[in-house]
């Protein structure tokens, strides 16, 4: 028996069940909102408990957790909490005989292969190459990226802090955003633009008002914003247009910097909600705008995975190696 978590700063995922065939066979699956917790371990504790309710129960042979944090060592340090969450003391503290942590990118790149072909959305066409690189952006409550790259034969994940590099406009539209935002807060990194809280940084620019403070009044929240758009609203829909460029410039940013033939694959809360505002002509010609090397940015495959779950099956197939 497996037991997987994804460990997000606003939405815990846990799942108990079994690895077979090389696809995961969740059990039983519960979902949490971070805030609502004290702690990893509580949460742990809770979800440990709703099972054995459910009538589940018994040993735990391995575990996995991907972490929305930085991993230094057998720990991760969430970037938006301040949760530390400990593979020796989940051991410890229930009984189980071998955990792993991750940062949830890492996760989720380990877990694009099991994901069900349903779930995946074409962005831009091309063959991904199972050996060449690829690269993996996380958009939701924050901004998370994640490489995979061919070791000696064997793939491996590299999750960093991407997210928190600069953000480099490519057109005078992403400069006059840039401006907005470091006008706001001294500095604009990638995750200021590409995220829930950058889609209203994105809303706030448009509409004049500048960018969003947290706690600000009357900004739509996210979820609005892609709900306006669907419905129409001419404001709601430029925003979303806007987000698809910027996040077609740092997606091509990144695979050219790798050359990611292996495809670039997009996941998170955010992009299963905008899906089809990704796959538009100025993702792709965002994406692709990489000067002598666009005509090899056109052949990149991007895909949308749809999936919420994706961190959690890489954590399941993360513990199923162990």
């Amino acid at each position: 028996m497996i037991l997987a978590g994804d460990v997000g700063a606003t939405k815990i995922l846990l799942e108990v069940g079994e690895a077979r065939s090389g696809r995961w066979e969740p059990a039983f699956s519960k979902r949490y909102a971070t805030r609502d917790e004290v702690g990893f371990p509580d949460a742990l504790r809770e979800f440990l408990d709703d099972w054995k309710r459910a009538g589940g129960g018994g040993a735990i042979d391995a575990a996995a957790f991907g972490v929305a944090g930085m991993v230094e060592g057998r720990r991760v340090k969430m970037t938006h909490r301040p949760w530390i969450v400990d593979a020796d003391f989940i051991c410890n503290r229930f009984g189980i005989g071998k955990a792993r942590v991750a940062n949830d990118l890492g996760a989720a790149a380990h877990g694009i292969d099991w994901i069900a072909p349903e779930d995946i959305v074409e962005i831009q066409p091309g063959h991904a190459d199972p050996v060449e690189p690829r690269v993996v952006l996380g958009v939701g409550t924050g901004l998370g990226i994640s490489y995979r790259v061919n070791v000696g034969g064997k793939l491996h994940e590299i999750a960093g802090e991407g997210g928190h590099a600069n953000f480099a406009p490519s057109n005078a539209t992403h400069a006059e955003l840039w401006q907005t935002i470091y006008r706001a807060q001294g500095r604009c990194s990638a995750e200021d633009v590409l995220c829930g809280h950058g889609l209203q940084h994105i809303y706030g620019h448009i509409t004049g008002r500048g960018a969003h403070v947290r706690g600000a009044q009357g900004f739509p929240e996210s979820a609005e914003i892609s709900a306006g758009a669907e419905r129409g609203d001419a404001v709601c829909k430029a925003t979303l247009e806007l987000f698809a460029d910027c996040l077609g410039s740092v997606a091509g940013d990144h695979a050219v910097s790798l050359m990611a033939r292996g495809g670039v694959f997009l996941v998170g809360g955010v992009v299963s909600k905008i899906t089809p505002h990704l796959a538009s002509d100025r993702f792709r010609q965002s994406f692709c705008a990489k000067g002598v090397h666009s005509a090899v940015m056109m052949r990149i495959p991007v895909r949308a995975v749809r999936s919420e779950r994706i961190a959690v099956i890489g954590a399941a197939r993360m513990a199923a190696e162990l």
